[in-house]
């Protein structure tokens, strides 16, 4: 399921609740200015409370944040094998320095 989301949520076998919720986030990320009261008003249509919305927009905040924060330091993506190393060395040591 999660690679099918990855791929494209478009077509992905997803709830209408949950296309719902990535219709609205990305219209969120791409043009905020044009969110309403009718996109919180269609996401409560699909069955989502206030609390559900309210998390939504904090995970894409989130991710817009670390996102533009990654661009402007250019991070650069780890490799598989990296990765891997460095998830063999949290395991053990956790975060302590």
């Amino acid at each position: 399921m999660a690679e099918a989301i990855i791929r494209d949520w478009r077509t992905a076998p997803v709830s209408d609740r949950l296309r719902a919720t990535f219709t609205f986030i990305e219209k969120l990320t791409d043009t905020p200015d044009d969110v309403g009261p009718e996109d919180i008003n269609l996401l409560r249509a699909h069955g989502l409370g206030d609390e559900e919305i309210e998390d939504a927009i904090y995970i894409c905040v989130a991710f817009s944040i670390i996102d533009r924060l990654a661009d402007a330091f250019e991070f650069e993506v780890p490799t598989e094998e990296q990765m891997r190393k460095t998830s063999k060395f949290l395991l053990r040591l956790g975060y302590r320095v």
